[in-house]
């Protein structure tokens, strides 16, 4: 960088914990989008609203408009109650940023700011859209930004983003080849029996029998179904059942995820898995419904895009600070982007096991080294300088 690196460090660790304390649900990142719009504007940064949407998209044009590309940030957070004693604590009670979004928005608003204060736009022959994100964990953000048309005018080239990491230390990126995050499935299970009392349970049919069972057979999917070598994870959320010790309920609830890389092997499990409900019905005479949620494709970095950006991180951090990475069975609607253009997410290490900054995403104790904030402004600001040059 060209200017004062203390100073950025600090603007963006005081604009991260802004962020933190002040998460947002999907959808409902209302003041969250208020402060990213004002933040540009203060920048000197072009501010496209969404309408009816949360999110927004900040352009830069630089001196010329040969290409055009994108950098996402994710804003929403999740509903998780903050476990963690930090003076950035979030202050929105059951809502936390347990998975690093208000970390992606300040690098990028921090890439922003470096191209506008540095004098990098009057050097750059392309554009710069900033996408910021609504509702990612609820895995309709993506497509309502790219319905609502912000991959045109100027029309991107390529879409870059980066997901922080806690498997990797600060200081070390991961980048996937190709196949990055796995496809998602998310399904829910009613099953009916005929409620009775608990001292005589043979005048009733017991559904949460049957549903531990249906729990443990779809288990064998894994195990007993799928290759060896087949990728897939099937997990088991919600189990809701009854509200007295000593009454059988008439219903159970079961909810979950599936997880797969191939669509064969998605389609096998999800046929498995209904054959399994028939056969409960007949064994414990209950009644089984199955419904899917939208699926979420999997998401695949462009191999080219992704390359490039090895590339640049290896000449930001060095070669020995870069490596790739294996697919997560995690998911991303980021996956959307990668459909429509050119486009890779890479992993930014957050890790610090001497600040005890050892927790995984989705944890109430997730939280991030801030140097990750400084590494990441860095590694983009010199794709934007490198592809755009």
């Amino acid at each position: 960088m060209n200017f004062d690196e203390k100073n950025m460090k600090n603007w963006l660790v005081s604009t991260r914990s802004d962020f933190h304390m002040h998460p947002e649900l999907s959808n409902s990142e209302i003041q969250t989008t208020k402060k990213i719009k004002e933040i540009l504007e203060d920048i000197n940064v072009d501010v496209i609203e969404i309408d009816g949407s949360t999110g927004l998209v900040g352009l830069i044009r630089g001196k010329s408009d040969d290409k055009t590309i994108a950098l996402r940030a994710d804003i929403d957070a999740l509903p998780i109650q903050e476990l963690n004693e930090v003076p950035y604590k979030s202050k929105n009670d059951g809502v936390m940023h347990a998975c690093g979004h208000d970390a992606h928005t300040t690098i990028m608003l921090g890439v922003a700011k470096y191209i506008q204060e540095s004098g990098l736009s009057k050097e750059i022959k392309g554009n710069v859209k900033f996408l910021f994100q609504p509702a990612e964990e609820n895995g309709s953000g993506a497509k309502i930004m790219i319905d609502k048309g912000v991959l045109e005018n100027p029309k991107v080239d390529s879409v870059f983003a980066c997901h922080v990491s806690p498997d990797l230390p600060v200081g070390t990126v991961g980048v996937s080849k190709t196949l990055s995050h796995a496809s998602a499935d998310t399904f829910n299970i009613v099953i009916k029996g005929k409620g009775a009392h608990g001292g005589r349970p043979h005048e009733g049919i017991d559904p949460i029998i049957a549903g531990t069972s249906v729990v443990s057979a779809v288990q064998s999917i894994i195990s007993r179904n799928l290759k060896p070598t087949d990728i897939a994870v099937i997990t088991f959320g919600k189990f809701v059942a009854g509200k007295a010790a000593n009454v059988i309920p008439e219903e159970v609830y079961i909810g979950g995820t599936i997880r797969t890389f191939e669509k064969d092997v998605r389609d096998l499990a999800i046929q498995r898995m209904k054959e399994i409900l028939q056969g409960t019905e007949k064994t414990f005479q209950v009644t089984c419904s199955l419904e899917f949620g939208e699926n979420l494709p999997p998401s695949v970095n462009d191999e080219k895009t992704s390359s490039f950006l090895y590339g640049v991180a290896a000449d930001v951090l060095g070669p020995d600070n870069v490596r790739y990475i294996p697919p997560v069975t995690g998911s991303e609607d980021f996956a959307y982007f990668t459909i429509e253009r050119p486009s890779a997410m890479i992993r930014l290490g957050c890790r610090n096991e001497e600040k005890g900054i050892i927790h995984m995403l989705h944890s109430p104790h997730f939280d991030i080294d801030e140097g990750v904030l400084l590494t990441g402004v860095r590694i983009f600001t010199e794709s934007i300088r490198q592809f755009l040059a």
